[in-house]
């Protein structure tokens, strides 16, 4: 079992970089549709990016636990705890350089994604590695809670910094990308 779960992890981490990283781009690829938003960053807020780390390493759960990891007691708690660490190191990280900078680096931000992936991954190996115990019942909801947040929150952000674009100053989906699609 611990190999399998050693390659399932290594190829999560190669595959969420990867769909992390198109998902940056899929929003105005797709020319602003409203589903594809529901997935992909629209916006250059923290929040937003933060669905370049959750959809990629939710989706990969996924495969992993159909097709290789069922049998592993512990696969959904230690994937929760993996998407925590990713999301919380990318919050934690990203606020303390920039608010020490004053002002947030591009090429640091790329750098700090492959971090945060890559120890989400790594720390969601040692618990599934070391049986680490916790209720799968919770840990497939906070899955879920997060799932809605990011929709919810997509189209009706809170007004805080977290859902912030640095850009031009607006939160979640632009208003007047809504409008005018309403207007069609």
């Amino acid at each position: 079992m611990s190999k399998k779960i050693k390659i399932f992890h290594i190829i999560s981490t190669i595959l969420v970089i990867l769909l992390g990283t198109l998902l940056h781009f899929t929003y105005k690829l797709s020319g602003n549709n409203n589903i594809v938003a529901l997935f992909s960053s629209v916006n250059e807020s923290t929040w937003e990016h933060l669905k370049l780390i959750f959809f990629p390493m939710f989706l990969t759960s996924i495969i992993g636990y159909f097709t290789c990891l069922k049998t592993a007691s512990n696969f959904w708690c230690s994937r929760a705890v993996g998407v925590f660490v990713s999301l919380s190191f990318t919050v934690v990280f990203f606020y303390t350089y920039a608010g020490i900078l004053g002002k947030n680096i591009a090429i640091i931000d790329i750098i700090s994604f492959f971090i945060s992936v890559i120890l989400g991954e790594f720390v969601s190996y040692i618990f599934m590695n070391n049986n680490f115990k916790c209720n799968k019942k919770l840990s497939i909801l906070f899955l879920y809670l997060l799932i809605i947040c990011f929709i919810v929150f997509t189209f009706f952000p809170p007004k805080i910094g977290l859902f912030k674009d640095p850009i031009n100053g607006d939160f979640g989906i632009n208003s007047k990308t809504l409008e005018t699609k309403q207007d069609k």
